[in-house]
């Protein structure tokens, strides 16, 4: 261990992608043996074109991110690795599509480490991604395909595109520059009503205004999800900014007052609240995948059933748990990897949290710390949910799991996500030395 921290950064990384490299091949080859019982060359293929695709990543990181966190990228790696392997293991068509989307994903975590280099750029355009969220909500409103009862999806081109998870970041980097512009007088009450400091509306109101706007859009798009993942970064973010609980408590009292009216103008949010207190009175209906989830996890034990062995298709081929490569894809991953997989999924997520709350401490500047707290925020909460959901801790949301869910816009996104973490880490470091 200790001849492991005195490599440089890079040779770190280098050396945890390839233990991800490791994991994805065995996987696959574990599906592949457990399907046909026999041993195939397309699982080294898939791992090779995922090593391809990884090893482009670490050299960019190398050439333009030299001083970048080393973990944050092997974190994704085996993040998705193991979402690869068990959608390869229910639909080997979707598992292909779903490599092609981390290689596009990767190729915009590319983009996005050269053209942001210097963090500092995304703060002069904070009002520009603000404005292109709201536009972007909006036009999911007016031309985008309703599937399941949500509006999420365009259509371009013949693929499907789900602008919201790019919306998301874009109004990470607005709430960012507009709090670290306005975080004195926000934290510093203008006046007092009932003995609590408030502040003055004019610097509150367009912060009030844009977020209000595109939790609005949210609803609107029956996107009740996203609009909780939002008003969570949205609330972190402003109590980081300003450090007072008067935010905090007032929008949790927002967030229930805006429940209530869920349940009378959204009939399928009463639903998944009566699925997730009780189940099993209709568990052959609208609780069939809260249900079904919960027999999965359970089948699975303390060390799982194995890759490619778990009881997770039915005898037509289906999945027994409807989506479950998207929104319940955690319990695939606790059926065939048990107890002791679904822990370290877990524990992926919390490293991932940590190394982004990390970079936010080592930061100098208001601007990258606001970010990357909210970015950080972004991702852990999401992963929270969703594992919330199909455990029954939590009403079920339709997120999906970063890095691990089937789905391409969300893939892409997430590792905007992590580009821009390693873009802020890079400039924290490089100042520190």
């Amino acid at each position: 261990m200790s001849a492991y921290l005195r490599l440089p950064e890079r040779n770190r990384e280098l050396a945890l992608l390839a233990l991800a490299l490791v994991i994805t091949t065995a996987g696959f080859a574990a599906v592949q043996i457990a399907r046909a019982e026999a041993f195939a060359w397309s699982p080294l293929i898939a791992a090779a074109l995922f090593a391809l695709a990884y090893g482009a990543a670490h050299v960019a990181l190398r050439l333009y991110l030299p001083d970048a966190d080393p973990y944050v990228l092997p974190i994704t790696a085996v993040l998705a690795a193991i979402g690869l392997i068990e959608i390869h293991r229910i639909d080997p068509d979707l598992a292909r599509d779903q490599g092609l989307w981390i290689a596009l994903g990767l190729g915009l975590f590319v983009a996005v480490a050269v053209a942001f280099r210097d963090i500092r750029r995304l703060e002069s355009l904070r009002y520009t991604c603000g404005a292109l969220a709201v536009l972007l909500l909006l036009a999911t409103i007016v031309v985008g395909t309703e599937v399941n009862g949500a509006r999420l999806w365009i259509r371009v081109a013949g693929l499907q595109i789900q602008p919201g998870e790019f919306a998301k970041i874009l109004l990470v980097v607005f709430l960012a520059g507009y709090l670290r512009e306005r975080r004195e007088v926000l934290a510093a009450p203008a006046r007092r009503v009932l003995g609590i400091g408030i502040p003055a509306l004019r610097h509150a109101l367009p912060l009030l205004i844009l977020t209000g706007a595109a939790l609005v859009l949210l609803v609107a798009m029956n996107d009740l999800g996203s609009s909780l993942l939002l008003f969570a970064i949205a609330l972190s973010m402003v109590y980081v900014a300003t450090g007072r609980l008067l935010y905090v408590g007032a929008g949790l009292g927002l967030f229930a007052l805006g429940g209530l009216a869920a349940l009378q103008i959204a009939p399928q949010v009463q639903t998944r609240i009566d699925g997730w207190l009780d189940p099993w009175p209709d568990e052959q209906g609208s609780a069939y995948q809260i249900a079904q989830s919960i027999y999965t996890i359970a089948d699975g034990g303390v060390a799982g059933a194995g890759f490619g062995r778990g009881l997770i298709l039915g005898a037509n081929g289906d999945t027994i748990i409807p989506y479950a490569e998207t929104d319940f894809i955690y319990s695939v991953i606790a059926n065939e990897m048990g107890l002791l997989g679904a822990a370290a999924v877990v524990l992926l997520y919390l490293l991932l949290a940590w190394r982004g709350f990390r970079i936010a401490t080592q930061a100098d500047d208001g601007f990258s710390k606001l970010l990357a707290s909210g970015l950080a925020v972004a991702v852990a909460f999401q992963a929270f949910v969703i594992v919330g959901g199909v455990v029954r801790l939590l009403p079920l949301t339709g997120l999906t799991l970063p890095f691990v869910s089937y789905g391409g816009s969300s893939v892409t996104a997430n590792f905007a996500i992590a580009a821009l973490l390693l873009c802020i880490s890079q400039r924290a470091n490089r100042e520190r030395t």
